[in-house]
């Protein structure tokens, strides 16, 4: 809870001794002078608070830049787009929850942590037997090839306490998610983005 100097000055008014030499009248210069120090107090209580909060990637903002140098941030995917507080936060926090995968619901998940609602389309051989009439062919390379199907725009709005002054309400781009999940795909294996519908 965060504190006032009213809230310090009521506890070093608590500690003083009984007696007409310690007056705690408003006006008193006592009472001026330990109002000054509570204010000093209450300071530095805060401050406390606010490096638990800096603490956290989640709620970090004072401390981003740091968090972003020990993550290896911003890397060629960000550093080509100018993000919000919003995104650098977004994108730190799935650098250093990430566990690494091959499976579509790991691609999923980066997405989400990035801000974007994805489904992934896997291609699989034509064989006979398991394929139908009119399947499409997709042998050879496609074997290897997955599609990751995004919104035509994502939008990111503007957020009281996520976003910094000076940001726009709204930003659009899909920049970032090509550029993450093309470093982490399979060497092996060829992704495709569609967007819209």
């Amino acid at each position: 809870m965060r504190a006032t100097s009213a809230d310090y000055l009521h506890l070093l008014q608590q500690l003083l001794p009984t007696g007409g030499a310690w007056p705690r009248a408003a006006g008193a210069t006592l009472t001026r002078l330990l109002n000054a120090f509570g204010y000093g107090l209450a300071t530095a209580h805060n401050r406390a608070l606010d490096a638990i909060e800096e603490a956290d990637p989640t709620t970090t903002t004072e401390l981003l830049s740091d968090w972003e140098r020990v993550a290896g941030l911003p890397d060629a995917c960000t550093a080509a787009v100018a993000p919000t507080v919003q995104e650098r936060r977004a994108v730190l926090v799935a650098r250093l929850t990430g566990r690494g995968g091959q499976s579509r619901q790991f691609f999923i998940d980066v997405a989400a942590a990035l801000g974007f609602a994805v489904t992934i389309t896997e291609f699989r051989p034509f064989t006979s037997g398991h394929s139908a009439a009119g399947d499409p062919l997709t042998n050879g390379t496609w074997a290897f090839a997955w599609r990751v199907n995004a919104p035509e725009t994502t939008i990111v709005s503007f957020r009281a306490g996520q976003s910094a002054a000076g940001e726009p309400l709204a930003k659009w781009g899909n920049e970032v998610l090509e550029c993450v999940l093309t470093r982490l795909k399979p060497a092996h294996t060829t992704v495709q983005f569609a967007y819209g519908g």
